[in-house]
């Protein structure tokens, strides 16, 4: 079995900018290509999970997610990091109605351990909302951090207030 390294995209990966989608507004989040090579190193698969809204709410298309996400995919190997696979959610339930897939629902976690043969309580999520750790939590991932400034409080295993306090 392989373990992996869940990671939120937007306040993870990259800078939370409102409905990202467009390439020229990616902006990597500090310590985050370290993190992603320290976890590989490790045998750990990367692997992004995010709610994407503005697909359904109509800001940007399935296509503008993808073409973010292959150049994005592209950008990690130019820097050394596989990103094995980024699942997205593109439901709102005021739109669409209640899903698997929407994070805190652990959809798009249980299909990458069915993909992936994960062993869930080795693996990590990294994530800087709440609605994130539930989302691993109900997946039975083993490991779980929350990045974020205000939260004192939370289920993960720690709260952190930059990804350089994992290196």
């Amino acid at each position: 079995m392989s373990k992996a390294l869940f990671l939120d995209r937007d306040g993870v990966v990259n800078v939370e900018k409102n409905y990202l989608h467009k390439i020229e507004d990616f902006e990597l989040l500090d310590g985050i290509i370290e993190v992603c090579r320290t976890y590989q190193e490790q045998g750990y698969l990367i692997i992004i999970v995010t709610n994407q809204s503005g697909i359904a709410r109509g800001y940007y298309s399935e296509d503008d997610f993808a073409i973010l996400s292959r150049w994005m995919i592209g950008h990690f190997k130019e820097l050394g990091i596989t990103i094995n696979r980024i699942y997205h959610c593109p439901h709102h339930e005021s739109i669409d109605g209640q899903c698997e897939c929407r994070k805190p629902e652990p959809g798009m976690f249980l299909r990458a351990k069915g993909e992936y043969d994960l062993d869930m309580a080795s693996s990590v999520m990294i994530g800087d909302n709440e609605r994130d750790i539930e989302a691993a939590l109900k997946a039975g991932v083993g490991h779980n951090i929350l990045l974020s400034h205000e939260a004192v409080v939370s289920h993960a295993d720690k709260i952190i207030y930059s990804l350089r306090e994992l290196l």
